[in-house]
């Protein structure tokens, strides 16, 4: 009996806990803010794909653009002023809808993984153990 009563009691895992805890916390809070600005990203480069398919461009002629956009519909100008325009040719238009594809991506990837941090945080307050 003297050695158990001698023997110090060292503490368990348990005061780490509220550390760790906090960290996971500030961690999944940091992922989030991160995931924002990837989803802003995506967002903003939605929007000019959507304005380079859509928009008429080139030069007026009666008040209105002369080229149309890819995606406007109507009778399109096959003229060389249209044709000089790099970003409205195809290779182009897919190399940005590839980009904006990869940043949705990752703004989804980093969205989810900062909702499954927040999960598996711990809450605050005395841990509750089961019952056996």
């Amino acid at each position: 009996m003297t050695a158990d009563a001698a023997a110090p009691h060292t503490p368990g895992p348990a005061p780490a806990a509220p550390a760790q805890a906090e960290k996971k916390r500030r961690e999944a809070s940091r992922i989030e803010g991160w995931s924002v600005a990837w989803m802003l990203l995506a967002l903003a480069l939605w929007g000019g794909f959507a304005f380079l398919m859509l928009a008429d461009y080139g030069p007026e002629s009666g008040g209105r653009a002369v080229c149309r956009g890819p995606l406007a519909g109507g009778p399109s100008t096959r003229d060389a002023v249209c044709r000089d325009d790099v970003l409205r040719q195809w290779p182009a238009l897919l190399g940005v809808l590839a980009l904006t594809l990869v940043a949705t991506v990752i703004a989804a990837a980093t969205m989810v993984y900062a909702k499954v941090l927040a999960r598996l945080a711990p809450e605050e307050g005395p841990a509750v153990r089961p019952q056996d």
